[in-house]
């Protein structure tokens, strides 16, 4: 019998390896000086809406330590924000927003691509409440039978968007996987079975993390294809769905940091 390895979890403990000690490494050894991020990043699964940005003045952060990724400074009206792009995937969603709140940002909104498995849900975006963690991210922050959520207090601050017909963004649930080219005929019946509205790879991680080191998480599943099933899947629609991205950004920004 192979050991269970998350049923050893410490959550109480901290860990020896910390974020803020990797960056501090990182701008020793890129001669970088020590300042912060914006306060609101995004995480761009995609990495559309940076694409899109880097066309119209985003700027490369150089406060911005990270090995494994690039920040652009933004601004979309009057939100000055950052933005990381191709942020796929729950462990690595989470290392970034790990190392983004210890640099300075006070709120992470990620905005993913998902797909959906709930015909009922008639929105381009579900605003995700509540996951199912087919993950093993989120097992390192919260233990097995917690549910990962959003946070309350973000919710209600956020209840407001969901009149707003403009931004075309409903309440929903997702199934958090880590393994997409395993989304079996069984898995995603039982995923709806379960109250899943669509599939995406980073919220459970996020909203574990969140709740553990009591940070500031949004996330958003843009609905883009129903698993490559049918021709013409994955169109997001002008810009790839950057204009409708940002602004459901900005909206939230406001609703949460006033």
């Amino acid at each position: 019998m192979q050991p269970d390895l998350f049923e050893e979890k410490q959550y109480n403990e901290e860990s020896i390896f910390l974020p803020e000690n990797l960056l501090r490494e990182a701008r020793r050894q890129k001669n970088m000086s020590e300042c912060n991020v914006p306060k609101v990043c995004i995480l761009d699964p995609d990495g559309d809406i940076v694409r899109y940005l880097k066309k119209h003045l985003a700027q490369l952060n150089t406060c911005w330590a990270c090995y494994h990724s690039e920040l652009y400074n933004a601004k979309y009206k009057d939100l000055e924000f950052g933005i990381i792009g191709c942020a796929v995937g729950a462990s690595y969603a989470v290392l970034l927003a790990e190392q983004l709140f210890v640099s300075g940002c006070e709120l992470v909104i990620s905005v993913t691509s998902a797909g959906k498995i709930n015909d009922a849900v008639i929105s381009d975006y579900v605003l995700i409440k509540n996951t199912l963690r087919d993950e093993g991210t989120s097992y390192h922050y919260l233990p097995k039978g917690q549910e990962s959520v959003i946070s309350p207090h973000l919710l209600a601050k956020l209840q407001p968007l969901l009149s707003d017909k403009s931004l075309s963004v409903q309440i929903g649930k997702s199934w958090t996987t880590d393994a997409p080219y395993r989304e079996t005929a069984s898995a995603i019946s039982e995923a709806k079975s379960l109250g899943a509205d669509a599939v995406e790879m980073e919220a459970s991680a996020l909203y574990a993390f969140s709740k553990a080191r009591s940070k500031p998480v949004v996330c958003y599943a843009h609905l883009t294809n129903s698993m490559a099933q049918q021709n013409g899947d994955f169109e997001k629609g002008l810009e790839n769905g950057s204009l409708t991205s940002l602004e459901l950004i900005y909206q939230t920004a406001k609703k949460i940091t006033g």
